[in-house]
């Protein structure tokens, strides 16, 4: 017999080398990004690879929450930037085992590339030369599901929804910092249905949200009535099985209990060699328990006192927490009527904008946006990143938003005399917009610009500004509206480029419309192309008004030319028009319309021509013709 000494060592001994056993991994797929290098070219850049991976790989077991990244190399064509991700109900030895073979197996997939993604069932792993840290990705990934199908799919996939919708609910705000959660149900009377989501740690609790439900708006597509599935992004994963696939059971289980093991009672030997058995096994597990909790501890207290030293030492920051801003679902379905046609006060290409009263008594616009609205989640978080942010009596005030599930919700303040358009290509509204409004609309939608392009922290160019954009409120004023389109350009910085071009044709500057680049000078174009619109009461994109001219901008200018401009003017604004006024406001539209982006004024000069009658203007030059095709 062995010796009860003995015994208990090896117990001890085979517990403490438990986690350190060899776990058969599950490769996934690798993502080696079309942006080749040469080596032997560029021998820094493999270097900081290399030094890169090596760090990841060694702080793979030291990791609280299963997530670390790092940054390798100093100058620009050598920095490198790189990052791991562990299940989040992993042990630290298998995401380490993990980390080290996906370290590995990276170099052999994609040694030749700048930017790699390899995924495992237990990690992922990542590097590119651009930084990713603290920014959602789901532009590109992998699905995969079960070659079964469901037995009875009308009751399992309203039950995957739901379920869907609380896990990633509660990995997006998961309080452990994780950014990860597990939920499960009974499926059947002998089936249960298990799901599992998961963010890198490093996003926001919005921007884990908006690619958890972009990867679960690609369930239906990729798994539909399959017994399992998955959507894999960077920056975050959805699974769903009908087995346990996870290490945790979570607390809303109700699995019956297992039945305990029948032992004998009758031997006092085997009586005592089971209590021995037990002792062995559950000591060391209260220990390593106890040691987890004090070392959570621990850091926690550290972060803490470092992320005090970093509000210390920034001062705080003028930027609003878009966090703060979130409602809950029920409050605004309540203020809404649960959405009621009744309270319906618009409708677009995003989608419907509702009327409604909040539990205070205040009156907001719920903006609800389609699952087809061309609005998607980039545009979502734009919105509300830029607007939280934005204070100005020519803006619409932004007050909160809802993101649950496939529900997009932005609520702004209460505007209530809609929007410009509705009035001013109205010919039974029209009267109501005399001149003195219409001046005071110019004025307030130059004011809002200039802040925008100059005066805020941030210098936006807003990049769809037109008539349906602009809203009115009991006195008239204009607020700007609608910023999902808008871009920030840097404080040194005025233009910028893009490959989406987004916004309204017709209103759209020509170096903006076929090029992509964008400025603060292809505001100033919409800008202009608004005021012609407000001065004449006709649309700039169906207009109508002579055979000679092809579109509004060409017949203010052929009225300009002739010296007839006030010719332009809207009829149903009678006498009560300034005569030098609507001459200086279309001699400012024409200026902002220019071809040559380099010979429009900025708005600090467009604000400055309005208040100031002796401020000598420079002469327009012709206008390009306009393409008026949407977007």
């Amino acid at each position: 017999m062995i010796p009860r000494s003995l015994f208990r060592l090896c117990c001890i001994l085979g517990f403490l080398s438990f986690s350190k056993r060899v776990t058969s991994l599950t490769f996934l797929a690798p993502s080696c990004q079309n942006t080749t290098y040469n080596p032997k070219a560029n021998s820094a850049y493999s270097a900081s690879l290399n030094f890169l991976l090596s760090s990841l790989s060694s702080n793979a077991s030291h990791t609280i929450n299963g997530f670390y990244n790092s940054t390798a190399g100093h100058n620009i064509s050598a920095k490198i930037y790189g990052l791991f991700l562990c299940r989040g109900d992993l042990s630290s030895d298998i995401c380490e085992q993990c980390v080290a073979d996906a370290s590995n197996r990276i170099l052999k997939l994609c040694s030749d590339e700048k930017t790699a993604i390899v995924w495992y069932d237990e990690c992922l792993l990542r590097y590119s030369n651009e930084s990713m840290f603290s920014r959602g990705d789901a532009s590109f990934g992998i699905n995969l599901r079960s070659p079964q199908n469901v037995t009875r799919p009308d009751l399992f996939n309203p039950l995957l929804l739901n379920l869907m919708n609380n896990v990633t609910n509660q990995a997006a705000n998961d309080g452990s910092g994780k950014k990860f959660a597990v939920e499960e149900a009974n499926f059947s009377s002998f089936q249960r249905l298990y799901t599992l989501a998961q963010c890198t740690p490093d996003l926001s609790s919005f921007d884990c949200m908006a690619c958890l439900s972009n990867a679960v708006s690609n369930l239906p597509s990729c798994c539909y009535n399959r017994q399992g599935g998955r959507v894999v992004y960077p920056s975050c994963n959805v699974r769903y099985e009908l087995y346990r696939f996870y290490n945790i059971v979570t607390a809303a289980s109700n699995l019956p209990p297992l039945l305990p093991w029948s032992t004998p009672s009758s031997s006092k030997e085997k009586g005592q060699n089971s209590r021995e058995v037990v002792i062995a096994i559950v000591v060391p597990i209260i220990v390593s328990v106890f040691l987890f909790f004090v070392a959570l501890f621990l850091l926690r207290r550290r972060l803490r006192k470092r992320s005090d030293r970093v509000v210390e030492a920034t001062g705080g920051s003028e930027i609003l927490d878009a966090e703060s801003l979130q409602y809950n679902l029920n409050e605004i379905q309540a203020a809404t009527n649960n959405f009621s046609a009744c309270n319906r006060i618009g409708e677009g290409g995003f989608g419907r904008v509702y009327k409604g009263t909040l539990h205070n008594g205040q009156d907001v616009a719920v903006k609800r946006l389609s699952t087809s609205s061309l609005q998607g989640f980039e545009e979502f978080r734009n919105e509300i990143g830029l607007v939280a942010n934005l204070h100005h009596r020519n803006l619409v005030r932004l007050l909160g938003y809802c993101f649950h599930g496939e529900e997009k919700l932005l609520i702004y303040e209460f505007v209530p005399n809609k929007s410009l358009d509705y009035f001013l290509f109205d010919p039974e509204r029209q009267p109501v917009l005399d001149w003195s409004r219409r001046y005071n609309i110019i004025g307030g939608l130059a004011r809002g610009l200039l802040y925008l392009h100059e005066d805020s922290r941030l210098r936006i160019v807003h990049r769809d500004l037109k008539a349906s954009n602009v809203l009115l409120d009991e006195s008239m004023n204009p607020k700007i509206a609608d910023f999902g389109y808008a871009r920030i350009c840097a404080v040194d910085q005025s233009e910028g480029s893009t490959s989406k071009i987004a916004g309204t044709y017709g209103y759209m500057a020509p170096e903006y419309a076929m090029p992509g680049q964008f400025s603060v000078k292809s505001d100033v174009f919409s800008f202009g192309v608004l005021v012609l619109e407000i001065i004449s009461g006709k649309r700039s994109g169906s207009f109508h008004e002579s055979d000679s001219a092809e579109d509004l901008l060409s017949y203010a200018w052929k009225q300009w030319r002739d010296g007839t401009p006030v010719a332009l003017l809207d009829r149903n604004v009678g006498d009560s028009s300034s005569r030098n006024e609507v001459i200086q406001c279309i001699h400012i539209g024409l200026l902002c319309v220019q071809e040559d982006a380099e010979q429009r004024p900025n708005m600090a000069a467009v604000v400055l021509m309005l208040n100031s009658y002796s401020a000598t203007m420079p002469a327009p030059n012709q206008p390009p013709i306009l393409c008026h095709s949407r977007t």
